[in-house]
């Protein structure tokens, strides 16, 4: 059982019995013992008289002829990631669920690949984990999509955890019985703050990591002319087909929603495949990155609303409770449009105070975050205002 439990740790160091050690030398260690499947591990501090043993405190490792006297930080060196993880092997260990492992998983399943992998953008490396109002929200951005999840949850707290620290937790939480989330001062600053998931076997705790995440709920749209309702199953085998046409690792689509259909095709007339849509507002073309819009579909899953202002405003995927605003590519048609749009306007209209102010204000909240760097190509993509 120790085994299978460690086994299941995705921390690089463990607590056991309040020492720590290498998960990975101490998992190695446990696998080359051999003369039995019992094994015991106490406090080393005191042998059976009461004598200390070895000068120190530590942990003892019993195993059939084997005995062992393991250091505090054992197996760990200075190159040992800082992630911590309490493992309890024991029949009076109890945790008191607090949200679903299934939907706390494919919340991270759906959050997790649009961060970035920039280093000079730390804040959106990380998913924010912010709680309260009854609701936990994970959110994730890497500049051109912007990912958010919502679950019932009672609690209050907020921070953001880095990418990499979370890799291969989802699955790890799907093999969990009983789940418990909560946020706790970390204590090495007034406002650091710690993510903790129990479950049944391992505690998981990670630091929070420095900086604030933009204000992403002015970047999600709240208007849309067309909404169309289809199966991300067809839609994604319908890319398929339309990639294997495309000359380069990049092939846009386009998506034409009208008479309740949705025509895919690629820019160049190539091919074109037709999947059906249930289609509410009037006839729209769009144009997105074919592995974005991959990815976006394949995290939404199953049924998925399809909402769009116009061609070239962000668009919005929504199910249950998830939300992923995807940038458009421009096309000469949208850029058009603009254009038509600007000179139609009369000279003396005047944008609106309050919307140009908030405007304004998102714009600048993302230039904080990340100081804008030459771009090494052009791009036909714009990026999320999170950027």
């Amino acid at each position: 059982m120790l085994v299978n439990t460690l086994s299941r740790a995705l921390a690089e160091r463990l607590m056991l019995l309040d020492f720590t050690v290498g998960r990975k030398g101490f998992l190695g260690y446990l696998k080359s013992l051999a003369g039995s499947n019992i094994v015991k591990v106490v406090p080393a501090s005191v042998d059976a008289s009461g004598t200390q043993v070895n000068g120190h405190k530590g942990l003892k490792v019993v195993c059939g002829a084997n005995t062992s006297y393991l250091d505090d930080l054992a197996w760990v060196g200075e190159k040992t990631p800082m992630t911590l993880a309490d493992v309890r092997i024991s029949p009076n260990n109890t945790v008191k669920p607090n949200i679903g492992n299934v939907e706390l998983a494919e919340a991270l399943s759906r959050t997790l690949p649009f961060t970035t992998k920039e280093d000079n953008r730390p804040v959106l490396q990380c998913v924010l984990f912010k709680a309260g109002e009854g609701k936990l929200k994970l959110v994730s951005a890497d500049g051109f999509r912007l990912a958010v999840q919502s679950i019932d949850f009672d609690g209050e707290g907020q921070v953001l955890i880095n990418r990499d620290e979370l890799a291969g937790v989802a699955n790890a939480l799907r093999k969990a019985r009983r789940v418990n989330l909560s946020f706790e001062a970390s204590g090495e600053s007034l406002d650091g703050m710690s993510l903790i998931i129990d479950t049944e076997a391992i505690r998981y705790k990670w630091r929070g990591a420095d900086g604030t995440f933009p204000d992403y709920e002015k970047l999600i749209p709240t208007e849309a002319n067309t909404v169309a309702h289809f199966d991300t199953v067809e839609a994604v085998k319908a890319i398929s087909s339309l990639k294997a046409l495309a000359d380069s690792k990049s092939y846009p689509i386009d998506l034409a929603l009208d008479n309740g259909c949705m025509v895919m095709s690629s820019p160049d007339d190539k091919g074109q495949v037709t999947i059906p849509a249930s289609i509410e507002g009037g006839a729209i073309k769009v144009r997105i990155e074919g592995g974005y819009l991959t990815e976006a579909l394949r995290a939404c899953g199953g049924m998925v609303d399809f909402k769009l202002a116009d061609s070239k405003s962000p668009t919005l995927f929504a199910v249950d409770g998830y939300q992923l605003v995807v940038m458009p590519m421009l096309t000469a048609e949208a850029k058009a449009g603009s254009k038509t749009e600007v000179e139609a306007k009369p000279e003396d209209t005047e944008p609106e105070p309050e919307a140009e102010a908030e405007k304004a204000q998102a714009v600048a909240e993302a230039e904080a975050v990340v100081k804008a760097e030459k771009p090494k190509r052009s791009r036909k993509r714009e990026k999320v205002a999170v950027a």
